[in-house]
């Protein structure tokens, strides 16, 4: 196993990450928040009527709540998918889990929802769960090399506690921010059409290449590996970048499935 778990959401749960889970949920929530703002109106309907009473932004989060049920066991691997440096996932595939990676599976799962004939419970499902990869793909851990489990492995202090390099980026930065959501995604949602347009445009395979960007400024620690307020600043605008990025594509995806 490469790299462990989902987009600004929860890494492994030990005694002292239980706190952190409700905050954890935060970037999700963002990415729903900013897709349905840039849903065609019949995408919208759509997606509410499959959702039934649940929020966009709430719907994001459902592919973690399901993983302490072992009837869902089979999609444990899809919240990331590992490609060492040097290599492209179509180069990759030695590395890859057996049930598949978040590359995978968002292929899959989008092209059978475009394809229709799915059972009510089937669609909910499987559009809940491109919802919530979407988001967990943009998160640049969740591109791993192979060595660390995703950042999971790297342990650091963060503003004085114990945390690991994934956490830090799943939820920790996020947290210190001390904004709702809401508030949050109204922030960042300043997209311009054009940068709209180029987004949309990119596969799922780019977005996995964009996170594999970002991984100097990642493991960019100090030697003490104690991290805050610097490093915060350091990487506040790709967080923000990809969170953006993660809630329009979303309406992409949204909008070539449901929008005619």
């Amino acid at each position: 196993m490469k790299i462990l778990f989902l987009f600004l959401g929860l890494t492994l749960i030990t005694e002292t990450d239980k706190n952190s889970e409700k905050w954890g949920q935060i970037g999700h929530y963002v990415t729903g928040e900013i897709a349905e703002y840039h849903l065609t109106d019949t995408a919208r309907e759509r997606v509410n009527s499959i959702l039934g009473n649940t929020s966009m932004a709430l719907a994001t989060v459902w592919m973690d709540d399901i993983r302490s049920d072992d009837s869902y066991n089979y999609t444990s691997t899809w919240h990331w998918t590992t490609i060492p440096n040097g290599m492209t996932y179509e180069e990759a595939g030695e590395y890859q889990e057996e049930d598949g990676d978040i590359v995978w599976a968002l292929e899959t799962l989008i092209s059978e929802l475009k394809e229709g004939g799915l059972s009510e419970t089937d669609e909910r499902e499987k559009l809940k769960m491109v919802m919530h990869m979407v988001g967990d793909i943009h998160q640049p851990l969740h591109v791993g090399t192979g060595d660390d489990r995703g950042g999971n492995d790297v342990r650091v202090q963060w503003m004085g506690g114990n945390s690991n390099l994934h956490r830090v980026w799943d939820s920790d930065i996020i947290n210190s921010f001390q904004m709702s959501f809401t508030e949050l995604a109204r922030e960042l949602n300043t997209a311009t059409p054009e940068q709209i347009s180029e987004w949309q445009q990119a596969t799922v395979r780019d977005w996995a290449h964009e996170s594999m960007t970002y991984r100097d400024r990642v493991y960019d620690l100090p030697s003490n590996v104690r991290l805050g307020y610097e490093y915060r600043f350091y990487n506040k605008d790709i967080i923000y970048l990809r969170l953006l990025q993660a809630g329009v594509r979303m309406a992409g995806v949204l909008n070539d499935i449901y929008g005619e």
